[in-house]
């Protein structure tokens, strides 16, 4: 039995290297040889025990790129040698759900590296309808960054924001993505809000109009009416998964205006909200969970042709080795954004 090097959450708090087999593929499945895997909040939950604890031992990771390595004899339209990232999403395809186009209700829904083995390892199999190839123009670290910008854009699509309205995004990480589709749609002004300066630094380069850090003002509510000639913006989303933000969310929408649900809170919180002004208000929610189908060719597309340029968010390559010390780092670190990791190198490479 052929063996690969992986990161494998045995338990809460738990993370090993270790030589594991290498996914054997069927018919309808690529085997892909992977080259950068970006960390996500959700490797870190899955690490310590907050999510898909029922399904560890687990190899996390699945913002990825790579390299088809082996092709089953059913898959149309791919090679080896081909440049790919895969959609993480899978479901039954028949279900009620499936047959509307809503996948991710599906009650067989699975996620590569979230319920099944992912991409912190040497190779990773994938169903062939699932991969998508990369575009010549991007390179593997931005074909990595393809599944986060697919979870924006599905979460934008939901939305819907008109040209020329206002949108304030609370977070600056993934929300630095939010703001930048939503300069592209025309929608202004752009606000994001957040406590990390370097971050929201950065959502300025991209093109965010104006960036409050909240720890420096008595009431971010206050502060984005005034930009919003008092009435509060047309569109907010929450993009950090906390309580007090979303709370905050529903106060700063204008009468009217829609708040989005990004950010994941834990499943046992609940946040206090007055029916009152919502009712009243005529205040909208849209939730979107991850980037699915369409959502992925659009990501890519915006990656090729440069309306998102996401690498002014790449902070550093680290070996697999080094992974569950980056977990720890990205949370005590303010000035790292993304990380990825890679079984092909042996030290840190800043970027």
């Amino acid at each position: 039995m052929k063996m690969m090097k992986a990161a494998v959450v045995e338990k809460p708090d738990v993370l090993t290297i270790k030589q594991v087999p290498i996914p054997t593929i069927n018919d309808d499945e690529v085997l892909i040889k992977v080259k950068y895997t970006g960390i996500c909040g959700t490797d870190w939950s899955i690490y310590k025990g907050y999510y898909s604890s029922d399904k560890l031992p687990l190899i996390p990771g699945h913002e990825f790129s790579g390299v088809i390595e082996q092709i089953g004899a059913n898959a149309k339209g791919l090679k080896v040698g081909d440049r790919v990232t895969a959609d993480i999403n899978m479901s039954c395809g028949y279900c009620f759900y499936c047959r509307r186009g809503q996948k991710l209700m599906c009650t067989e829904f699975h996620q590569l590296g979230i319920h099944i083995d992912g991409t912190f390892a040497d190779f990773v199999k994938a169903p062939w309808e699932n991969v998508h190839v990369l575009p010549g123009k991007l390179d593997f670290l931005s074909g990595a960054f393809i599944e986060p910008v697919s979870c924006v854009i599905h979460s934008a699509k939901a939305l819907d924001a008109k040209i020329g309205s206002s949108i304030a995004i609370f977070g600056a990480g993934l929300g630095t993505l939010h703001a930048s589709v939503a300069v592209n749609r025309g929608c202004a002004p752009v606000i994001v809000l957040d406590i990390n300066p370097h971050r929201l630094n950065i959502a300025k380069q991209m093109g965010a109009d104006y960036v409050i850090d909240m720890s420096k003002v008595d009431d971010p509510v206050s502060e984005v009416k005034k930009l919003t000639g008092g009435r509060g913006a047309d569109y907010v989303i929450e993009a950090i998964g906390r309580i007090d933000t979303y709370e905050m969310a529903y106060k700063m929408v204008r009468p009217g205006g829609t708040v989005a649900a990004f950010g994941i809170c834990p499943s046992d919180q609940v946040m206090s909200l007055s029916p009152y002004d919502i009712v009243l208000g005529e205040k909208s929610t849209v939730g979107s969970c991850a980037g699915v189908g369409t959502d992925w060719l659009s990501s890519m597309t915006l990656l090729e042709y440069g309306r998102i340029d996401p690498t002014k968010m790449f902070s550093m390559i680290v070996p697999l080795e080094e992974l569950e010390s980056a977990l720890h780092e990205l949370k005590s670190n303010d000035k790292l954004v993304k990380v990825f990791v890679s079984t092909e190198i042996d030290k840190r490479q800043i970027l």
